[in-house]
């Protein structure tokens, strides 16, 4: 089996004001949400007991809060500011593609919300700010699934990769995409396990939590 390669980092880009503070990419680290990953797994075995019912939804809520924790350091959000992305009143899955997007194109977080919710999706606005199916592409073995994304990535490996920025990308295929790059790095996995056992759950929420067991 070939060897993977590197997740390709696009060049930085400079900050622009407190807007741009903290949207620096840090793709470089692997495994900085050990820590993280540790505290859940704690937390989890005090309320795996009794009363399952009522300690299910603490635990959906301690995976939700983790995974927010991941995207923040993944994109090094100061946590002094992580209860900025609740506000935003978006799934939670699309959370990572907003910085992702706004740290590739120089814009404001908060302007790329404001469209979201006015009915833009995922595929109009990258399109828009220039983040291209190339720009998105995740490395994974050539014999590896690629689970719900698989005819993505038969796109990827039937055409040079000087034509993969003419792709047309799906909404959830750009959210796909941006939440295998972040569990891959921040959890020190590989994508193509990633990819594998998101096919298994309805969001990358619940595979973060699926993930750290």
């Amino acid at each position: 089996m070939p060897k993977e390669e590197a997740i390709k980092k696009g060049p930085p880009l400079a900050p622009k004001g407190h807007e741009k503070k903290i949207w620096c990419m840090r793709l470089s680290k692997v495994g900085r949400t050990n820590r993280t990953r540790m505290v859940l797994l704690s937390f989890l075995a005090v309320i795996g007991g009794p009363e399952p019912a009522r300690t299910q939804t603490q635990a959906s809520e301690v995976i939700r809060q983790g995974y927010f924790r991941a995207v923040g350091e993944f994109f090094a959000v100061p946590s002094s500011e992580l209860a900025i992305l609740n506000e935003w009143q978006l799934d939670a899955d699309e959370i990572p593609v907003v910085l992702f997007i706004a740290e590739r194109a120089g814009v404001s977080p908060e302007a790329l919300v404001a469209l979201r919710r006015s009915g833009r999706n995922w595929a109009e606005l990258a399109t828009r700010y220039g983040v291209n199916a190339a720009v998105l592409h995740v490395p994974i073995p050539e014999q590896s699934s690629a689970g719900k994304i698989a005819p993505l990535y038969r796109q990827y490996r039937s055409i040079p990769e000087s034509g993969w920025a003419d792709i047309q990308l799906e909404p959830a295929e750009i959210i796909a995409l941006v939440n295998v790059r972040l569990l891959a790095q921040t959890l020190g996995i590989s994508p193509a396990e990633v990819l594998a056992q998101s096919e298994a759950v309805d969001s990358f929420v619940k595979l973060f939590g699926e993930l750290i067991h």
